[in-house]
């Protein structure tokens, strides 16, 4: 299990195991591992010479060298990391890292020990060999044991190491050469070690650890050992830090560059970048929020073995920023992750707790939570940081769109992470923002409906420039800075240059429509992080018991119908309820659209013009919407690009279908995603079948994954339930079956 929790399984496997116990990883990064990596390179190969007969390359070197070439990833690359956990407690002054105590268990007696560094797991990940290295140098200076390199490996035809086994300097025995010579015994056969491996060309993960010794600690010997000699000369040396900005994969390391450049969080909205050193920045914690948060995931991941969570600390230690997801957001990401609202309002409006959210919209048409995290600056290093941190737990896979609050960081770290994604500003938060900047204009009934027209009603790009350029011209705001830099952006956020981009419904193009904060109603500017973490599994459940109630709610009525249009039948039976009410306002705006004109036909695509009448019955104006047809694959597009901002057809579209005699919409135009027969199990996706057969860690992955999926389907209804039970009962006996043929 990648999580760092140990199984021992009771005598029945089915019932709940009383002796499952979770041992959390954590790290704490001294500036001295830093300055080690120069030293790590010089130093290591005149070790492993001088120690040449020390340490014999193993036969399974060979083995793993094909290994290194054809690397059999554990199910996807979501739940690989999840022993990327990091913990550092700290408050608002140094003197409260005192504290806490991070306390690590004594595998033996079971005694707990104030430690800085916990043992190794699988799973663990560095960003380095040297980061690995001097992470096990560390944990074995402080418990009184030096260690070496067993033996490395490169891949065919490169000097590029790809693997290394660190042991316990107690390893193995004398050779027969060395038996007679006067140097006295130290090895004792000690089989303490960890195998590291290189994976995704840039992190080493650690894939086998043994950690029992045979032999007692003798903290004074290993004092003086190779490996820890290294370690204090290398700490004693000021290293300079270079103007390496390079952000990685879920950077656990940072470089001290990174530390000193520091971006302002402005005042003003677009939050500019300011390019200047600055002090290293840290999460701004009241003493007891770093209990808060480590109680919370501990907690969580008894109950959802999913769960995962990162930290990234700064190269003293300090905790800068934190990301964490449950398993169903998750899995709820492979149903709704198309397009991902980036959440920062209590981030950008100086709340107590520096919280952001990633937000889909689910099949209900409500906000799901896909991620969250706590953040110490706005930089583009950080927001670089949490976003493939993000990306990396959803298989590397990146959304269609994605909304943000403008701010150049943001813009910056999305280009960054996201090249292919369409990154849009949230109109509604634009549109408050001009209304906000304009002071006494604010409450202008002319400009407000000038603006209006022009953001919402232009279904043309030349026609939003011509009244944009009407509208400053006649208030006399040319020269206004926030509106010469919102009009410099503008195909970020107005909707008649998004027309090519799908939205979900998640932004919003209507007027009177606003995107509220996914903890709009909880949390506050004066909400502790205590009191966050109280309701956060509330909040969650929340949202979990009305999705349950709208689903069945969509599965068990039947909607009234309001017209005799045989479109509105046809998606009544497969809409939810929510989808389906809002698709029928569509459904009776058909009868506004008043004449259908063919404008110009190109094979077999042909042009129509539909004109509807708008607005109260005395004062209703006419309007001119184009919809291309082809009558060759009945595609359907209406300028006004319902179907992309909202994911149903528009009655434009519909009135062309229902002119070219077509009874029911076609297919391409009925989303799954809002389907009430489409069945999702919130489990994460179950990636590659690819084991290792050799790697117990992964059976256990893989089974337990595959369990899973049994017991979400059988939670389904009584009948499920039966199935799977009877399944389990099955299979637990053929497995003590085949055990029984070994014994």
């Amino acid at each position: 299990m990648t999580d760092g929790s140990t199984f021992s399984p009771s005598d029945d496997p089915l019932s709940p195991n009383p002796n499952l116990e979770i041992t959390k990883t954590a790290y704490r990064l001294f500036g001295c591992w830093e300055k080690q990596r120069e030293e790590n390179r010089i130093d290591e190969k005149m070790e492993e010479d001088s120690e040449n007969s020390e340490q014999l390359l193993d036969n399974e070197g060979n083995d793993l060298e094909n290994e290194c070439e054809q690397v059999l990833e554990n199910e996807g690359n979501d739940l690989d990391n999840d022993c990327e956990q990091v913990f550092e407690i700290e408050g608002n002054d140094h003197e409260n890292v005192t504290d806490f105590d991070t306390r690590i268990v004594d595998g033996e007696n079971g005694m707990s020990q104030g430690k800085n560094y916990l043992p190794p797991v699988v799973g663990m990940e560095f960003e380095s060999y040297d980061d690995a290295y001097n992470y096990y140098n560390c944990y074995a200076k402080e418990l009184g044991f030096a260690i070496r390199v067993k033996s490395s490996w490169t891949k065919r035809n490169s000097k590029e190491k790809r693997g290394a086994v660190l042991c316990c300097n107690c390893e193995g025995f004398k050779t027969i050469k060395e038996a007679n010579s006067r140097r006295k015994e130290t090895r004792t056969g000690c089989l303490a070690m960890i195998r590291l491996r290189l994976v995704e060309s840039n992190r080493w993960r650690v894939d086998e650890v043994k950690l029992e010794h045979n032999h007692l600690f003798d903290p004074e010997r290993a004092q003086n050992s190779k490996s820890h000699k290294k370690m204090d000369a290398g700490a004693k040396r000021k290293v300079e830090p270079t103007l390496d900005v390079e952000v990685r994969t879920i950077k656990l390391y940072r470089t001290p560059a990174l530390d000193a450049m520091s971006y302002g969080n402005s005042s003003s909205s677009e939050r500019e970048i300011n390019n200047h050193t600055d002090q290293p920045k840290r999460l701004n914690l009241k003493k007891g929020d770093a209990q808060v948060i480590y109680n919370y995931f501990c907690r969580v991941q008894l109950t959802n073995p999913n769960f995962f969570y990162l930290m990234d600390l700064s190269d003293d230690g300090h905790l800068r920023n934190v990301f964490w997801i449950d398993s169903r957001s998750r899995a709820a990401y492979g149903y709704f992750g198309d397009v991902v609202a980036f959440d920062t309002v209590c981030l950008s409006n100086k709340y107590e707790i520096p919280l952001l959210a990633f937000v889909g919209v689910n099949h209900h048409g409500q906000p799901v939570l896909l991620g969250c995290g706590l953040l110490a600056d706005e930089t583009p290093e950080t927001y670089i940081w949490l976003f493939r941190a993000w990306l990396t737990c959803m298989s590397g896979r990146p959304p269609q769109t994605i909304i943000t609050d403008q701010c150049k960081a943001l813009q910056s770290a999305i280009a960054e992470v996201f090249p292919r994604a369409h990154h849009r500003l949230c109109l509604s938060h634009v549109m408050q923002r001009i209304l906000e900047k304009l002071g006494d204009l604010q409450e202008n009934e002319p400009f407000r409906t000038a603006l209006n027209r022009t953001v919402y009603d232009s279904v043309k790009i030349d026609e939003f420039e011509l009244a944009w350029e009407d509208m400053i011209q006649r208030f006399g705001i040319r020269s206004h800075e926030c509106l010469r830099t919102l009009y410099e952006d503008r195909e970020r956020w107005a909707p008649v240059y998004s027309k090519d981009t799908f939205f979900a419904g998640l932004s919003t193009f209507q007027q009177g429509e606003s995107m509220s904060s996914f903890f709009n109603g909880y949390v506050h500017e004066q909400t502790s992080l205590k009191e966050f973490f109280d309701m956060y599994e509330f909040i969650l459940q929340k949202g979990h018991q009305k999705e349950a109630v709208d689903d069945f709610e969509s599965r068990d009525s039947t909607p009234t119908l309001k017209t005799r249009c045989f479109y509105e039948l046809q998606l009544s039976n497969v809409y939810t309820k929510e989808i389906f009410e809002k698709f029928q306002g569509e459904i009776e705006m058909m009868s506004s659209c008043i004449s259908i004109t063919q404008l110009h036909v190109n094979g077999p695509i042909v042009t129509y013009i539909v004109k509807e009448r708008e607005g109260d019955v005395n004062m209703r104006e006419v309007r001119n919407f184009e919809v291309m047809y082809d009558k060759a694959g009945a595609e359907v597009r209406c300028i006004c690009s319902c179907f992309n901002f909202k994911g149903y057809l528009c009655r434009h579209a519909m009135c062309v279908l229902n002119y070219n005699g077509l009874e029911e919409i076609p297919l391409q135009y009925i989303l799954s995603r809002w389907r009430k027969d489409f069945k999702r199990l919130y489990i994460p996706d179950l990636g590659s079948n690819n084991v290792d057969i050799t790697n117990p860690v992964q059976w256990f992955d893989h089974l337990y994954r595959r369990a899973l999926q049994v017991v979400e389907e059988g939670m389904t209804s009584q009948d499920h339930y039966m199935v799977a039970w009877q399944a389990f009962k099955e299979s637990l006996n053929k497995v003590r079956l085949a055990a029984d043929k070994h014994v």
